[in-house]
């Protein structure tokens, strides 16, 4: 064994230097900006600032201000339905209830339909695990090995597909939008498709790759509280099914908060819709198949226009409000301070 003082360095030999090398970089002495901050500086930045805030936060509450927003909640409106689907042995049949409104003026452009759910926590680290991102791109998977637990499998050890809590509490509800006009009900044709981000559409989400959807999904079963397989979620668009399924697509893009609204359908403008919604009586005929009682949520469908900052949601015009009055008080205060020490220092000099 070693004596203990042989590992200290010896007398006569180097102590090893600890210094960063001599080169510029390791010394700082590579070139820089370093600005010299004057009053007149100072003063521009803080009072530009605020007027660039200031003008983009009162263009953005404008453009929030304009657009055109209905809200309906309809969870009481069709409670008859609510109570036939607490019944477990209901889960193949359709119960429909039907919602009337009125729309005073004519909604002009793009209509865009959302349902909206409340009290339902979206948010939670398991709910929001609970999927397979492999699966959903057309990959063969072991289920068993996700994080889809506790849906993967039935007791046969049939594959669920989709796997995952997300898609198995997918919003079902069915809305179809009637427009009354002279006392008969004219169907407002609706948009399923093109309501997807590209790419949710084209990279995060992928069918199996084979020449029919159904062959492609044999050997797998639908969610526990669906009512059909994922091949045949749209009977009219056979592109429309799967995987890349819209309506699919957009429920399995999470939300932060309790309350939230996705996008359902667009009016399509043909027609005596050519320019938006004319002023008039509608009825939303509602296929009630989401159940939210047991969670004490509500439901909503929301008719909306879009303007270039998107919905309205006023929050980030109010923030750009606050942020630019906050940065010109500022400058002002800096600007008194200034004038008050320049006058002291005047006064003692003389």
């Amino acid at each position: 064994m070693k004596n203990k003082t042989s590992f200290l360095p010896q007398e006569g030999e180097a102590h090893p230097s600890r210094c960063p090398d001599n080169s510029a970089f390791k010394q700082q002495r590579l070139p820089a900006w370093k600005p010299q901050l004057t009053l007149a500086s100072v003063l521009s930045s803080f009072f530009l600032t605020g007027a660039f805030c200031l003008t983009v936060g009162v263009c953005l509450i404008l453009a929030a201000n304009s657009v055109r927003e209905i809200q309906i909640d309809y969870s009481d409106k069709c409670s008859d339905c609510s109570k036939f689907r607490e019944n477990s042995s209901n889960w193949n049949k359709e119960c429909h209830c039907l919602v009337n409104f009125t729309l005073k003026e004519d909604i002009l452009g793009d209509v865009f339909i959302f349902y909206g759910l409340q009290n339902f926590y979206q948010n939670h680290r398991r709910y929001v695990m609970s999927r397979s991102d492999a699966q959903l791109l057309g990959r063969k998977v072991k289920i068993q090995r996700s994080n889809c637990a506790p849906f993967t499998t039935y007791r046969n050890g049939t594959p669920m597909a989709p796997c995952g809590a997300i898609a198995n509490s997918m919003f079902n509800d069915t809305i179809d939008l009637f427009y009354n006009r002279n006392s008969s009900m004219i169907q407002v044709p609706l948009l399923k498709t093109g309501n997807s981000w590209w790419t949710d559409k084209n990279v995060k989400f992928r069918n199996p790759v084979s020449h029919n959807l159904s062959s492609a999904f044999a050997g797998t079963a639908r969610p526990p509280y669906w009512q059909k397989p994922v091949y045949m979620l749209d009977k009219e668009d056979e592109r429309n099914n799967g995987y890349v399924n819209d309506d699919f697509i957009i429920w399995m893009r999470v939300s932060a908060f309790a309350t939230f609204r996705n996008l359902y359908r667009r009016v399509r403008r043909i027609r005596h819709f050519v320019d938006g919604l004319p002023a008039g009586n509608y009825t939303f005929r509602i296929s009630y198949n989401f159940p939210v009682t047991k969670f004490k949520g509500r439901k909503h469908v929301i008719l909306s226009t879009l303007v270039w900052s998107g919905g309205s949601n006023p929050f980030l015009g109010i923030a750009y409000v606050v942020s630019g009055t906050a940065a010109t008080l500022a400058g002002f205060v800096i600007t008194a301070i200034h004038l008050k020490l320049r006058k002291k220092k005047t006064y003692f000099q003389k």
